[in-house]
């Protein structure tokens, strides 16, 4: 019967350090406790259906404001049977970047379809206060969002009239960022001051009420949005059809309508991207972790997730694939004896994490003069020098 204790630093080991429960199995042996690895999986499985209602509510919290981030980014996960990965994907769902309680929930799913944004966005389930009390609610507000189109089943304004999408900035800059930092456009870079020009504005503008953040838009981020725009079709009408300027260019003017809706509404954001683990994409995998850092450290994933690969397991410690040098005495105490051996130069065929030793060169001291010196014949022939 485990303490809480025990169960979050199994759970935080597994989902947050990347141990493998065969690890923590050796790890617990250390310190004479044997816990199998079915049994440390069960705690987790345990611990994640404790954890549920802590998501349920989280996840209203999140689906209550009235401005929605939304992004989702691909993960590697196995395949049982297949030998390989497959890709999967976790959907971010991050309150408004001006609301002032914020929060992030993720969630996991198989695919990157149209069905999964619709399934979350249907909402929770309120508390049983009679007949109706267990319905979900919908979600309803704003969704900013990139153009995927996965997004617009979730967006359609006959099935959701309470709805409205508005492109993310934050894509659309980042279009033209790419291709800036490969030194492929100089559009690209004149792009970017543009952006910046708005994203100065924007950051002035932060602590204001939505009303006075409104006029303040109007009245000076707007003209940069209407230069911009008649810059961009201006370029547009410059640049080949097909290439990579050309597209980050239509990326912007296919949705410029979404793109500019924060002039019409204060409490819209230009958009953002930093919702994951507080801003760093790099290192996401689906089992790390089920409380995620986050700048408000309100955001929890579903949890139990799929298992996922670490490949520590699959590759041994960096100090196997050094070639092994024997030492300068490696052999001495043989060549004295006469003892003999031929040499080789293949690796003795075992292996560690399926990684074979690394191939070793055997030279015996019976055929190096260095040895021969150092053998029983020849002690005191060649004394050691005098140190003063």
């Amino acid at each position: 019967m485990p303490a809480s204790g025990l169960v979050a630093h199994t759970v935080i080991s597994r989902f947050v350090d990347h141990l493998p429960y065969y690890r923590q199995e050796d790890i617990n042996a250390r310190s004479r406790v044997h816990t199998p690895r079915s049994t440390l999986a069960s705690w987790s499985g345990q611990a994640g259906a404790a954890l549920e209602p802590l998501y349920e509510l989280h996840k209203a919290l999140v689906l209550s404001c009235a401005v929605l981030h939304a992004d989702e980014t691909p993960v590697a996960m196995l395949d049982p049977g297949a030998g390989k990965t497959k890709k999967a994907y976790i959907w971010a769902y991050a309150r408004g970047a001006l609301d002032a309680q914020r929060g992030v929930v993720y969630d996991f799913c198989l695919g990157r379809g149209a069905p999964y944004p619709v399934a979350f966005l249907k909402g929770t389930t309120d508390p049983p206060a009679g007949p109706q009390g267990d319905r979900p609610r919908p979600w309803q507000g704003t969704l900013v969002c990139d153009q995927y189109a996965g997004y617009a089943q979730a967006l359609d304004p006959k099935a959701y009239p309470e709805r409205q999408g508005v492109a993310c900035a934050a894509h659309a800059r980042r279009k033209f960022e790419e291709l800036a930092k490969a030194g492929a456009s100089d559009v690209a870079v004149q792009a970017l001051q543009r952006f910046a020009r708005i994203y100065h504005v924007e950051a002035e503008l932060g602590s204001l009420a939505p009303q006075e953040r409104l006029a303040m838009r109007q009245a000076l981020a707007k003209p940069l949005w209407e230069e911009m725009h008649a810059w961009l079709k201006l370029q547009r009408r410059r640049v080949a059809d097909g290439g990579t300027t050309a597209k980050a260019i239509d990326y912007s003017l296919n949705s410029w309508a979404a793109l500019t809706r924060n002039l019409h509404d204060g409490s819209v954001p230009l958009g953002r991207v930093e919702m994951w683990r507080g801003g760093r994409r790099s290192g996401l995998s689906i089992s790390a972790p089920f409380v995620w850092r986050c700048p408000s450290n309100l955001a929890v994933a579903p949890f139990p997730h799929p298992p996922r690969r670490t490949g520590r397991a699959d590759f041994p410690h960096p100090a196997l694939f050094r070639r092994i040098r024997p030492s300068r005495s490696s052999g001495r105490v043989g060549s004295a004896t006469g003892i003999s051996a031929p040499t080789s130069s293949r690796g003795t065929g075992r292996s560690i994490g399926g990684t074979p030793f690394p191939a070793c060169r055997f030279v015996f001291a019976a055929r190096s003069a260095d040895a021969v010196r150092c053998s029983r014949r020849w002690t005191g022939k060649f004394p050691s020098p005098v140190l003063d």
